[in-house]
């Protein structure tokens, strides 16, 4: 324990050294001292366990041990609540962040969770209510006379105003929002112009990406991790149109357009394409945020938007080139009797059942999604699939708790398993090489897998150039499709 009390003044006299003008110590989150701190976690019976004060004395011994090898103010952060039972509580962290303040501590950092049981506190997911480290950072602040610092979510300028109104914020933290836009203080401050590109808290580009050993990603961002690629400015005039206002097509118009090319852009009913559909389930509300997003940015980049559907005399001798951005369409199985069924349609709100027995083909991230959102109004839920791994493809985080929900409200998972053929309310299936059927099925969802829909290119790129980008080009995901038109554009 001592070699670990020297690691930290060791790391400290190096930061000094590197330049650095303040040190953090991390006290929360399920690290080192947080697992003294945590009565879940420290199971000592010696002097470093057991007591409050017995499980803060190794902390306090490495604070001290930091502060005595270097001259720089020192901000510890800690969990204000680890947001599991016999874990760390705010009370015990008021206590602490007094003796904080006696020791010299110059500001309390505070956070939420434990990377080991809580993940979701932890990251500040978008499965979890922003603003619950606010209300611990402000019962904090009123006990101690040093600043607290707040943190978790702050990722709009509403944020911001909220906190300073409401929670007299000494300092903020601001995280995720900078990986989304990394003008979102300038914009703040209204030193640098133009929407800012608002952090959903998915984690699916940033926590996905790093944990999938593909470095630091965003999902509305497409040039994290290629910041030193410069955007080359038009050499010369062109005219290009964009067929679909998806994600993939409002991002191609965008660059495009920044680029000084014009472009008009086609979509025939509404932008944002299948993504409006994403915000609809329980715990993705954020994700509202995004489709709004690309419409001001349009506007601001004074993009021409033509509703209507683009076709091959709208488009041939009138353009330099075509952005294909048609997107993709469920590709239905061949199952006898499949007459009546919804796709990720049922979100809407016109189509929503309540108090049915419902069964979902397919159990993917959309599958999974729309079982989440029929949950909630007493629909019985049976979900299917091939293979073994619901929830396959989406985000660990998102999928570890959306199936949790799903099996304490008794969905019925059913794998290896094929659907034969469809008499009235009765579903006949193949599971594991026997036959098995589903009765009294009121409501059938298909939502197995997608196909691109492109109809335009084969015709269009005999007589012009045509690019083909989303999910019209591969299907994929959000984050794909808004780096696909992000890249295709940079490149023209």
């Amino acid at each position: 324990m001592r070699k670990a009390v020297n690691l930290f003044g060791e790391g400290a006299v190096r930061a000094e050294k590197a330049g650095f003008d303040i040190i953090e110590i991390q006290f929360g989150h399920g690290y080192l001292m947080a697992q003294f701190v945590s009565p879940f976690v420290n199971d000592r019976s010696d002097e470093f366990g057991g007591s409050f004060e017995n499980r803060i004395r190794f902390p306090l011994e490495t604070l001290q041990a930091v502060m005595d090898s270097v001259n720089l103010p020192i901000i510890v952060r800690i969990s204000g609540d680890e947001m599991i039972p016999e874990g760390i509580k705010l009370p015990e962290m008021i206590e602490l962040s007094k003796l904080l303040e006696k020791k010299g501590v110059i500001a309390i950092h505070v956070s939420a969770g434990t990377v080991c049981s809580t993940p979701p506190w932890f990251f500040q997911h978008m499965f979890v209510p922003k603003g619950k480290t606010w209300e611990m950072a402000k019962k904090i602040k009123i006990k101690v006379n040093i600043p607290t610092i707040f943190v978790g979510r702050i990722n709009s300028l509403e944020d911001i105003e909220k906190l300073q109104k409401e929670y007299s914020a000494d300092y903020i933290a601001v995280g995720r929002a900078l990986v989304a836009d990394p003008d979102f203080i300038g914009k703040y401050f209204a030193e640098v112009k133009g929407p800012i590109r608002p952090c959903l808290a998915c984690v699916e580009g940033c926590l996905g990406g790093v944990k999938s050993g593909q470095g630091l990603q965003c999902l509305v961002n497409p040039e994290v991790g290629r910041e030193t690629e410069a955007v080359e400015p038009a050499q010369q005039h062109k005219n290009y149109a964009g067929v679909g206002g998806g994600l993939a097509g409002m991002q191609a118009a965008i660059t495009l357009k920044k680029r000084g090319y014009e472009i008009d852009l086609y979509e025939k009913n509404t932008l944002g394409g299948q993504f409006n559909l994403a915000p609809l389930t329980p715990y993705k509300k954020s994700m509202a945020r995004l489709v709004p997003y690309f419409k001001e940015e349009l506007e601001y980049n004074k993009v021409n938007i033509i509703f209507k559907e683009a076709t091959e005399s709208n488009l041939i001798s009138k353009y330099d080139g075509v952005i294909l951005a048609t997107g993709s369409k469920p590709a239905l199985p061949s199952i006898p009797g499949l007459n009546k069924f919804h796709w990720a349609d049922i979100l809407l709100e016109e189509n929503l059942p309540e108090n049915k027995k419902v069964l979902i083909v397919g159990g993917g991230l959309i599958g999974v999604d729309i079982a989440t959102a029929l949950i909630p109004r007493d629909n019985k839920i049976i979900i299917v699939k091939r293979t073994t791994d619901f929830g396959e493809d989406m985000e660990m985080i998102a999928k570890n708790l959306s199936l949790k929900m799903m099996k304490e409200k008794g969905t019925v998972f059913s794998d290896h398993t094929y659907i034969k053929k469809i008499e009235g309310r009765t579903v006949y299936a193949e599971r594991k090489g026997k036959n098995i059927r589903f009765d009294d099925i009121d409501v059938i969802v298909v939502s197995t897998s997608m196909t691109s829909y492109n109809p335009l290119e084969e015709e269009l790129k005999k007589k012009m150039p045509v690019y083909v980008v989303g999910d019209a080009k591969r299907v994929g995901n959000a984050q794909d499709a808004i780096r696909d038109g992000y890249e295709t554009a940079k490149e023209l």
